[in-house]
């Protein structure tokens, strides 16, 4: 079979799942309380981020690496990743004493690239270059060619694919009944293809559900336009899963064996990990909450079934916390920005406060630009509020008082540039 019309055998998926025994174990498949009740479903979460690298993707990386003859590894290998594919090959590396060079964006989370230099040690070199994944991945093709070195693919090979697919045999040897719905995060679409080639084959009747985040849709494109075609621009936020274009092997593979993708938008995400973090201790990534934050769009379908997610990752860095929470309280309603032009005189900040400012509303922010030459000074406000329903008697009481002001949450490109 020619690598265009490439689809994972069984017997290429079980052999691969001895191989991974080496690096990995078998990840638990746990029942979650918290969302069963939540979405009155039996939600199960294969939990990826328990690995050593905190991802699946020592999976792949390793069944690819280790199936490398002597002599191309002696030559060096190269990968371009996001971050933790990246940590699946410096562990292999490291493992199979050969020398790899990662190349990372400029945008990689610092945490992954400390992960990424601890798991290599001497046999990785780490360049950072470009601002996207589709940015390093070019440099690293490029250097590969010029030097002859293999390039170890994050999605778009068969050995990949084969690796990630064993979390699908596993998830089948794990939980004997039956599964309805089971949830895939995608990125470049390789855990999708092997996961859901083994799924298929052994249990035909779930429906297997990808998702992406809603700023990098780059599998529902191509589904939708029947073409593996690139995205122009990309939210980055999701770091694991902000890929322009989808493999061109892994695209084929999903059409056949995925029944829908759904998008998630990035403040669910984000709502997503506070939630996990808070209620059941769990630390994803925002690619790792993808799976999870995607049985909110889907909870009448899933009302009273069997549902399996599988959560991808963990290499989560404390500093985007703040970011995180500030995209959450936004999606949810919770968080309002105006640019407010005060009168000024002394005691008009006071007015806002007492008379505009209900009990529970908290100002957030506050960005205040006096202009001795005009009779009103504008101020940029966020307000954090107790219910989303606030909103409009905040505006409502703004208006009676006569303070000027313009909401900036819907402008976008007003809000991006001011806040």
């Amino acid at each position: 079979m020619s690598k265009e019309n490439y689809y994972p055998l069984m017997a290429d998926i079980v052999k691969a799942s001895r191989v991974v025994q080496e690096v990995a174990h078998t990840a638990p498949l746990l029942k979650n309380m918290n969302l069963s009740v939540k979405f009155q479903a039996n939600v199960h979460l294969k939990r990826e981020d328990l690995q050593l690298v905190r991802s699946y993707k020592i999976r792949g990386a390793f069944t690819k690496i280790s199936s490398l003859t002597k002599e191309v590894l002696a030559k060096g290998i190269i990968c371009a990743s996001a971050g933790n594919h990246a940590q699946g090959v410096a562990y292999s590396c490291n493992k199979l004493k050969c020398f790899g060079k990662v190349y990372m964006p400029e945008t990689t989370p610092r945490q992954k690239i400390k992960q990424v230099k601890m798991f290599g040690g001497e046999f990785v070199e780490i360049v950072l270059s470009g601002d996207t994944f589709d940015d390093a991945a070019a440099k690293a093709m490029a250097d590969a060619k010029e030097h002859s070195q293999t390039i170890i693919h994050p999605f778009d090979d068969p050995k990949i694919i084969e690796g990630q697919g064993t979390i699908g045999l596993e998830i089948l040897q794990q939980l004997t009944e039956p599964i309805d719905y089971l949830f895939l995060p995608i990125g470049g679409g390789g855990l999708a293809s092997g996961v859901g080639a083994w799924i298929k084959e052994f249990s035909p009747n779930t429906k297997i559900i990808g998702v992406e985040p809603e700023g990098a849709p780059s599998m529902k494109i191509a589904f939708e336009k029947n073409c593996n075609v690139a995205l122009d621009s990309i939210d980055r936020f999701v770091d694991g899963a902000a890929v322009r274009k989808v493999g061109d092997l892994t695209w084929k593979i999903c059409e056949k064996v995925l029944d829908d993708v759904v998008v998630v938008p990035e403040g669910l995400i984000c709502s997503t990990i506070l939630q996990m973090y808070n209620e059941d201790a769990i630390v994803a990534e925002p690619a790792g909450a993808l799976s999870i934050a995607a049985l909110n769009l889907m909870k009448d379908k899933i009302k009273g079934k069997n549902v399996v997610c599988v959560l991808s990752g963990s290499n989560n860095d404390i500093t985007r916390m703040e970011e995180i929470k500030e995209r959450s309280l936004l999606f949810e309603g919770l968080k309002h920005y105006f640019l407010v032009r005060f009168p000024q005189r002394s005691g008009a900040l006071k007015e806002f406060v007492n008379d505009v400012l209900d009990s529970g509303d908290d100002i957030t922010h506050f960005e205040y630009y006096k202009k001795s030459s005009r009779e009103k000074g504008p101020a940029v406000i966020g307000i954090e509020v107790q219910n989303p329903k606030d909103l409009k008697r905040l505006q409502k009481r703004m208006a009676e008082r006569n303070f000027v002001f313009e909401y900036l949450n819907d402008k976008t490109d007003l809000f991006q540039f001011i806040v």
